[in-house]
């Protein structure tokens, strides 16, 4: 039996955080629109293209609650095979505004590829912004992400 004592123990070494449910209103892990993630667009493009890509319902996988289209069966057999390789970071929520502390929708021509990872921004504008100091806004959005959905 757990006493009293030993149960405001365990809270207090656990953290009220780690035991507090996500409250029900928390944001989705990726950012979708219409129900698909980056708007439609082809993750796999930015990599192998070096371009946006289209994506299509033809060719659609199912990763981290979120429906994800590609341009072809080869992209989707990429992404299924390493979608953490493929998928932008912070769920593809403008990388900038998770740096401060929030979320924004992206924009999917504002875009950079950095250290093999995709990042995506609210617009070109604020891509520019971002791009100023890439390393230090990563590291300040790495710390804030995921809290930023609650």
């Amino acid at each position: 039996m757990i006493t009293r004592r030993a149960s405001l123990a365990l809270f207090a070494a656990s953290g009220a955080a780690a035991l507090a449910p996500l409250p029900a209103a928390a944001k989705p892990w990726v950012f979708q629109s219409g129900g698909i993630a980056l708007g439609g667009t082809d993750p796999v493009g930015y990599f192998q293209a070096g371009a946006v890509l289209a994506g299509t319902p033809a060719h659609q996988s199912e990763h981290d609650g979120a429906t994800w289209n590609f341009a072809s069966a080869e992209n989707k057999a990429l992404f299924d095979a390493d979608p953490e390789k493929y998928a932008p970071k912070y769920g593809g929520y403008c990388a900038y505004a998770v740096s401060k502390g929030g979320t924004a929708p992206t924009d999917p021509e504002a875009w950079t590829i950095h250290d093999g990872a995709l990042y995506l921004n609210f617009s070109i504008t604020v891509r520019g912004i971002w791009s100023q100091d890439i390393p230090g806004n990563i590291a300040k959005a790495d710390a804030n992400w995921p809290g930023v959905l609650a």
